[in-house]
């Protein structure tokens, strides 16, 4: 008996899938080079998933995790050798606690399923990013997602109370607390957060919750100066009473790009300007809301932060400002060979860093097809993004960011996780030690190393 038929007797045939079908599937939504791996299981059950890992751990059989599919750092790519583990089957949400305001749900829920249903309980997943349509509450905890709304509520760690995981060698390890305060011992809730599936699998968690909002209120606006945004910011956080909920900035060259591809005969606001920035706050009370963010706005103005601002009249123009911010088709056309960088820095270092950056790419790399840059201000988190006509150079231009991030003591990755595509630049964000000593801990969670191998380091 193969190998994949005696996991198929554990999952079911039906949730067993051969290697040579999956070469017909692309690898991930980012990437169209065929699946490569030994089979796909699904388990439907925290049994079933101990009962797969603990065959695996007995064989040294690799295992992959799989969520949406839709990481950008290739941490599901696997090698002919590799079982993939789908958490699709693992989608049931518990009734939401109104009163504890908790959820709890399985990894392979959907987030904008999970944002529906909590929705309708009146309460907010305090998680949203573009891929909420295929992103799973597994893979979402596994690389600490990040997102739009990251500056009111945090990232994917600060939405989890409580965790069920199954370690290498199939122990269930669940402790599924609804509450915050629970200082008994070691935190393992976080080991397994943000580690990419290299520690364990994550199965279910207790998702904080909160209020839902009752309004939004959303602008778009132009600044002549990087000094004029960060003190808009600190005039929103000051005076918004707590309801800005994102702060997205864009430099002109991604603004200017998006418009010219998306609504050229009619701009929200001109093109031109060094920056623009979506904002968008959610509160309770529906006039006064929407008086203190259009007083806000207003004294943007008067004071010389901005040069320009629109306020969404409608939910129809809400949805147009955002997909300037969200939407990369055609920037993903346009760069051919695509080299996009996630990165955190102190927000008085930004605007140095992008003249760094595009100065860098000007005197090594002229070829490059230019510069965009966006980002999630409010948190520190800036996208960077170039692009090639043929990927021979990418190798260079990624040497020349990420050792400039390392000058700027920002971090390689903000939100979107180490996998392999940044690995080899670990060492430009954690020390010798730092690293180590996540090399200690995987040897002693998996210490037949077959969780996710080769990702991370």
């Amino acid at each position: 008996m193969s190998r994949l038929s005696e996991l198929a007797a554990i999952v079911g045939e039906r949730h067993a899938v051969a290697g040579e079908e999956l070469r017909a599937r692309p690898q991930d939504f980012w990437n169209n080079m065929p699946t490569v791996a030994l089979g796909l299981v699904k388990p439907g059950s925290v049994a079933e998933v101990s009962a797969v890992l603990a065959y695996c751990d007995r064989h040294a059989q690799p295992v992959i995790v799989e969520g949406g599919r839709t990481n950008l750092v290739h941490a599901t790519r696997g090698t002919p050798e590799t079982l993939l583990m789908s958490m699709e089957r693992l989608n049931t949400i518990a009734p939401p606690d109104a009163d504890g305001m908790t959820v709890e749900a399985e990894a392979g829920v959907i987030l904008e399923t999970l944002q529906n249903k909590v929705q309708q309980a009146g309460l907010r997943f305090g998680l949203d990013l573009g891929g909420r349509g295929s992103a799973m509450v597994g893979g979402l905890l596994s690389t600490n997602a990040g997102g739009f709304q990251a500056m009111r509520y945090g990232v994917a760690r600060d939405q989890v109370l409580g965790l069920e995981c199954v370690l290498a060698n199939g122990t269930v390890l669940s402790h599924l607390v609804p509450y915050t305060k629970d200082n008994t011992g070691y935190d393992l809730r976080n080991l397994f957060i943000g580690a990419e599936g290299t520690l364990g699998v994550i199965t279910k968690a207790v998702l904080r919750l909160h209020p839902l909002p009752r309004t939004v209120n959303t602008a778009l606006l132009a600044f002549d100066s990087f000094v004029g945004v960060t003190a808009a910011l600190r005039s929103m956080r000051e005076n918004l009473q707590g309801t800005l909920s994102s702060f997205e900035i864009m430099w002109r060259e991604f603004y200017d790009f998006n418009v010219e591809a998306l609504c050229p005969a009619s701009p929200p606001l001109p093109i031109g300007s060094p920056f623009y920035v979506l904002c968008e706050a959610e509160g309770f009370s529906e006039e006064a809301d929407a008086e203190r963010f259009e007083a806000v706005m207003a004294s943007l103005l008067e004071e010389g932060y901005a040069a320009d601002i629109v306020v969404a009249q409608s939910s129809r123009q809400r949805g147009e400002l955002w997909r300037i911010r969200e939407e990369f088709e055609p920037e993903v056309k346009f760069f051919q060979t695509m080299i996009d960088f996630d990165i955190s820095l102190p927000i008085s270092a930004m605007e140095q860093f992008a003249r760094d950056a595009e100065a860098l790419l000007a005197r090594d790399i002229p070829e490059n097809l230019g510069l965009h840059i966006i980002g999630h201000l409010g948190d520190g988190n800036l996208h960077v993004t170039t692009g090639l006509t043929s990927p021979e150079r990418k190798p260079e231009v990624q040497r020349l960011i990420y050792g400039l991030i390392a000058q700027y003591r920002g971090s390689i990755s903000a939100e979107h996780g180490i996998g392999l595509a940044k690995k080899n630049y670990l060492g430009h964000s954690r020390s010798a030690g730092e690293i180590a000593a996540m090399r200690a801990i995987k040897a002693a969670l998996d210490p037949n190393g077959i969780l996710n191998p080769g990702k991370i380091f």
